[in-house]
């Protein structure tokens, strides 16, 4: 059962994040903050309570734009305790992401937020907080977030993702499509999306043979996970699951031809 603190400087979204939250039975509490100050009154009052505190808080979802202080900046001064809270970072702007994973965020949701898409983030947010709870366990180093490696036994290829420092495997397999994010990639499976420092050129040739080919400059494709290809007054598109990925010119006759051969294959 997690307890929760959100962040939020506009209150009706605040109250909606919080509706949602308290409907989750994995949710033990759930307060708001109307800013990072008192936001980081009630953490400081978590630290000095210890885990088991009265007081203590496991995750903070919070809002990134706010007055004063941003969520960034609190999530920076967070950083420097030992044993913070997590965080999940709940805004309407895709454009941090990269800094956001660099602070150890376990998620970022996008506003509106979706029912179905707060509770992946609060399975993410549960599973870590059970796994930190458990006695640690002499293991072997994880990879590093860059490499890539078959699972024991050789079965299925997987790609270590860092979830508030945790390091998770991802397989190969389970990915529909990868997006580009500067230096880094965004890994979309069924369940949600994992960021790693991984550029998307390195993961085209390195997965070519398992059936991933490129369709844009910022979009690698599982091929055998395309639902649909569109043409419409001369631009193409693909649907992966939920999502419409359009198809560059350049790009666009050759992934015909790939689908002709697969679907014959």
């Amino acid at each position: 059962m997690l307890r929760v603190l959100a962040v939020d400087d506009e209150k009706p979204a605040l109250e909606e994040l919080l509706y949602l939250l308290r409907a989750d039975s994995r949710i033990r509490s759930a307060e708001g903050a109307t800013d990072a100050t008192e936001a980081l009154r009630r953490i400081g009052r978590a630290l000095e309570a210890g885990p088991d505190g009265e007081d203590a808080i496991d995750v903070v979802f919070l809002d990134i734009h706010m007055a004063g202080l941003t969520g960034l900046d609190v999530a920076r001064l967070l950083a420097g305790f030992a044993r913070p809270p997590l965080i999940v970072f709940v805004t309407a702007h895709e454009g941090f992401a990269v800094q956001a994973f660099d602070l150890k965020a376990v998620d970022y949701v996008l506003k509106p937020v979706r029912r179905e898409r707060l509770a992946e983030a609060v399975r993410r947010v549960r599973d870590l907080v059970v796994a930190l709870r458990e006695p640690q366990r002499t293991e072997q180093p994880a990879p590093a977030p860059e490499t890539v490696q078959a699972a024991p036994g050789g079965g299925a290829e997987q790609i270590p993702v860092e979830l508030g420092g945790v390091t998770r495997f991802v397989a190969v397999d389970d990915i529909t499509y990868v997006e580009a994010q500067g230096d880094y990639a965004r890994l979309h499976t069924a369940a949600g999306s994992h960021l790693v420092r991984i550029p998307l050129s390195a993961l085209e040739e390195r997965w070519a043979s398992r059936g991933f080919v490129r369709i844009h400059r910022s979009h690698l494709v599982a091929l055998g996970r395309i639902d649909e290809l569109r043409l419409d007054a001369g631009a193409t598109t693909v649907r992966v699951g939920d999502a419409e990925l359009a198809v560059s010119r350049r790009h666009a006759r050759q992934l015909r031809d790939l689908l002709l051969r697969h679907a014959r294959g």
